[in-house]
């Protein structure tokens, strides 16, 4: 007798961006395990390819493309099969207090953080791209309401991208396409060790939390999981906290 599984993804084909590290590349791995056919990109070509041969089964592909090229989000578009699924997980962490931002700090972390997924998704769409009942999931974080110093430009890029996922859900519901962010709080990835404290401090730091730790990137790969699957079939236009109980 075969077991019920509504989270599986076999069958559905799924473009993660950002797959080349961290967060992005545990969705893909994890995906592939669900039994999903993946399309990858990211911007560096070796770490790329490290997350493709680590992905279980056949068929998928990918794709080198720097998503703040608009060239390069129309190639990556025109080669791409039709989609059930999407995930934006491409993006930079960036600390400066608000006194010494520049022209050049705005449009560098807005241009990864959220124009390109927007144009992306728009080309996608324009594209014909995205199928009935897809699922699109963007990677925000609780940054964009848990302000701390030196993240006003981190954290309003990823309220940026809440926002204009709660409209993309609304314009896409009569098309049953489902639209969802995952907001999560501190993960350990290279981008937390790259906000100035030590891992030592970082260690100290997550005992703080209710359930003494920072997440893994696979604690938000699973979640992926379930936004993408058929399990969350009525699921539209939430930002889903995943934070260890902390803020």
């Amino acid at each position: 007798m075969a077991i019920f599984n509504p989270f599986t993804l076999s069958g559905k084909c799924i473009l993660i961006t950002g797959a080349s590290a961290g967060i992005g590349r545990a969705i893909a791995i994890t995906c592939s395990k669900m039994g999903a056919t993946l399309q990858i990109t990211g911007r560096n070509a070796q770490r790329v390819n490290e997350t493709f041969q680590l992905l279980e089964g056949n068929g998928h592909g990918y794709t080198i493309a720097d998503l703040s090229s608009e060239s390069d989000i129309d190639s990556l578009v025109s080669d791409m099969p039709l989609l059930d699924g999407i995930v934006h997980c491409a993006g930079i962490g960036f600390r400066k207090p608000c006194k010494m931002l520049t022209a050049s700090d705005v449009d560098d972390v807005m241009n990864v953080n959220f124009k390109s997924a927007v144009l992306l998704q728009s080309s996608l769409l324009g594209h014909k791209k995205v199928k009935k009942n897809a699922s699109i999931v963007f990677l925000a974080s609780r940054a964009a309401v848990s302000p701390s110093i030196g993240n006003a430009l981190y954290s309003a890029s990823k309220g940026a991208i809440i926002s204009y996922a709660n409209c993309l859900a609304l314009e896409l519901a009569p098309r049953l396409i489902r639209v969802n962010c995952i907001c999560p709080a501190m993960v350990w990835t290279d981008l937390i060790l790259k906000g100035g404290l030590t891992k030592e401090d970082l260690e100290q730091e997550q005992l703080k939390y209710p359930l003494r730790r920072y997440g893994k990137p696979e604690d938000v790969a699973n979640l992926a999981i379930y936004l993408l699957s058929d399990a969350s079939s009525w699921m539209t236009g939430s930002n889903i906290d995943l934070t260890g109980g902390g803020e």
